[in-house]
């Protein structure tokens, strides 16, 4: 009895082992997701145990909810069905050129995809990406690595005496770099919730750097993309504060208040690129952009440096002057003196661009109409495009691609 009793566990735990081994097996065969040739997108998910596998993300249609502060939209959702041996698919329709973004849901858990090791963060929230491209040059080619000359990318610290503190900031350096000197300068800023690494992962910027200077269609240039948060040194867990969690008000740093703004503070950042780095001086040889909070924080240092830039760009940018901000933009700019002194330093300077782009729907999108009013009351000359969709980085990785073709001609 006692023989049987050991023979028959022993049985048991290989069936076991068997079946665990061939679950393992099972998930480890699944390839997800699948971009076929016709551009649509297959996603496969084993969960042999799940009632309900979804996906949602941004190549979906949108759907429109209902929020307390009016109608907003989020990413579609698409039910995955279950087929043999516990794998769930779905399978989208063809899809134009771009880098799409996802996560999973599992019996309304929300997960990462587990066939897709390409993750990028924005501000707390992990999604997959994908890329579909179809020809080179579109925007799925422009994102995505290439058989180019590549150019490098450092994580570096330098001083800041304005704020009081080392900071860190990432710095593009073209192809070629070493055999160079005198570059132009792109300062390239993130929004809201972003840090120095924000540009770098979700905005593509090395891949876009690579592929336009490859083609000849942008001048080699280095690219700077600073911290924006004035009172942290450097992205979360990247600094002697530890593994906090980011927040779209990281800035607000509960240990350290900030002692500068952001503009105030430019300067440091430039003297420091420009002692450190091939590249050439003055305003000719310099631009300034960002997206956002860096949109804002581009329009004030650009109007507290006239001298300083010849090239402006302001992607969804996140405007306002003096302490009343319950005012309308257009307001804000008409009562207040010295904004008004320092635009009209600025475009006396004569900047050879000054770019504004936006969506349609996004919801600074007034601010940004606010602006162009004030500007052509004054006849200041500007660029303006205008595109579909809101306040995405689907929009922003094309201003940055737009924005560079156009810059240190």
């Amino acid at each position: 009895m006692r023989r049987f009793i050991l023979s028959f566990l022993t049985a048991f735990f290989m069936i076991l082992s068997a079946t665990a081994q061939e679950a393992l097996w099972n998930a480890s065969q699944v390839k997800s997701p699948v971009v076929n040739p016709d551009g649509s997108v297959t996603f496969n998910i084993f969960a042999p145990k799940a009632v309900k596998v979804e996906v949602t993300g941004d190549f979906l249609p949108p759907v429109t909810i209902d929020t307390p502060r009016g109608k907003a939209q989020q990413p579609g959702i698409a039910q995955l069905v279950e087929g043999q041996h516990g794998v769930w698919s779905f399978t989208s329709q063809p899809l134009a050129p771009e880098l799409y973004a996802y996560t999973i849901k599992v019996d309304g858990m929300s997960m990462l995809d587990p066939s897709n090791v390409y993750v990028s963060r924005d501000v707390s929230s992990l999604f997959n990406i994908f890329i579909v491209s179809e020809k080179e040059g579109d925007k799925g080619y422009l994102y995505r690595p290439n058989e180019v000359l590549h150019g490098n990318v450092a994580k570096v610290w330098y001083d800041s005496p304005t704020l009081k503190m080392k900071r860190r900031m990432t710095v593009y350096t073209p192809a070629g770099y070493e055999r160079g000197r005198n570059y132009p300068v792109m300062y390239l800023l993130h929004g809201a919730g972003g840090d120095e690494e924000a540009w770098v992962t979700l905005g593509r910027t090395v891949q876009i750097m690579d592929n336009l200077i490859a083609a000849g269609k942008a001048k080699p240039m280095v690219v700077v993309m600073p911290n924006g948060n004035t009172n942290c040194q450097a992205a979360p867990g990247e600094w002697s504060r530890g593994m906090y969690s980011p927040s779209m008000r990281m800035s607000t740093n509960p240990e350290t208040k900030p002692v500068a703004s952001m503009d105030e503070s430019f300067p440091d950042i430039v003297k420091y690129i420009e002692s450190n780095y091939k590249v050439a001086k003055g305003k000719k040889n310099r631009a300034i952009c960002g997206l956002s909070m860096g949109g804002g924080h581009s329009f004030a240092t650009s109007m507290r440096y006239p001298d300083m830039f010849d090239y402006v760009g302001l992607f969804s940018a996140g405007l306002g002057v003096g302490p009343d901000r319950s005012k309308s933009f257009y307001e804000q700019l008409t009562s207040n003196d010295q904004a008004q002194q320092q635009l009209k330093r600025l475009f006396t300077a004569k900047p050879k661009l000054y770019w504004i782009a936006i969506g349609k729907t996004d919801f600074l999108y007034q601010q940004n109409a606010d602006l162009r009013r004030f500007l052509d009351e004054k006849s200041y000359p500007y660029e303006y495009v205008e595109t579909e969709g809101g306040h995405i980085w689907r929009n922003w990785r094309i201003y940055l691609t737009e924005f560079a073709q156009k810059i240190f001609k």
